[in-house]
């Protein structure tokens, strides 16, 4: 369910306050997700629904794309990158559990790969904790709760190109999707 809020994205808002100058780094959008996450209000503004993911879209700084997210029990995104882009999440309440790979794929011109051991990483982000990430970065975000919401703030430069979907057996992941913006509306 996509939920789109124009207090949210207001420019007078202080977690939306821009950045002059050139694109920002991994680090302006963790702090920017850090702000945000603060904002009881806006928090408090997210609708929760028990079945499915709910987000607003956010004025992000610099031009970047930014969202609040709100995660029931036990659903999550699946294995993902965010292509070109550099990121930034942080959760706001809750917990969230994301497992990456520590390894950069090849961008394009592959549907199957098999990761060699020791590619894994599991990092689990209660609230106030989060992560920045850079180009190709690819992980799962997961509220493994079997009885709590989670929120998240997150954050990408540029704006998202296009995302790709994994499936995931054992060792090998499979490209099984390419989605772009116009995907999303």
């Amino acid at each position: 369910m996509s939920v789109s809020s124009p207090s949210a994205s207001s420019p007078t808002s202080p977690s939306a306050s821009p950045i002059t100058g050139s694109a920002p780094t991994q680090a302006e959008l963790l702090d920017f997700v850090r702000r945000t996450a603060a904002d009881a209000e806006l928090l408090a503004a997210l609708p929760l629904d028990p079945e499915g993911r709910t987000w607003v879209r956010l004025d992000g700084p610099g031009g970047s794309e930014a969202w609040l997210i709100g995660w029931p029990p036990g659903t999550g995104t699946g294995w993902h990158d965010h292509a070109e882009s550099v990121g930034a999440f942080l959760t706001a309440s809750g917990e969230l559990k994301e497992n990456a790979l520590a390894v950069r794929l090849p961008t394009d011109g592959w549907q199957t790969l098999e990761l060699t051991a020791g590619v894994d990483r599991e990092r689990r982000l209660p609230a106030g904790q989060g992560r920045a990430f850079g180009h190709h970065h690819v992980h799962e975000v997961l509220n493994d709760s079997p009885d709590r919401h989670a929120i998240s703030v997150h954050a990408y430069y540029p704006p998202l190109p296009r995302i790709r979907r994994y499936s995931r057996s054992g060792q090998v992941l499979r490209l099984e999707q390419v989605e772009r913006p116009e995907d999303w509306q």
